[in-house]
């Protein structure tokens, strides 16, 4: 499996690699959900890879909401870094 680059990024920051952290986890969701669009971008009836996918985007708005709650420095940051979502500063 091919490891995102955002994830030594996040690990760099926190100095020890904390694979629990909200960060992480939600990287590596982002990662997941990039690769099944990729591959339901050929395989469109691949009902299953979509139910997945479904099921990833809610943990991951989970833990974003989250984040946003405790902390949200550390959301924004995350936000610019994956460039999931549309920042109200462009």
């Amino acid at each position: 499996m091919v490891k995102n680059p955002f994830i030594s990024v996040i690990s760099q920051e926190e100095k020890e690699e904390n694979r629990g952290s909200v960060e992480f986890q939600i990287v590596s969701f982002t990662n997941k959900i990039r690769r099944l669009t990729s591959h339901l971008e050929f395989h469109r009836k691949d009902y299953l890879s979509q139910r997945g996918l479904r099921k990833i985007l809610g943990k991951r708005q989970r833990l974003l909401s989250y984040l946003a709650k405790k902390n949200r420095v550390r959301y924004n940051k995350l936000i610019n870094q994956l460039d999931i979502r549309e920042s109200k500063t462009r």
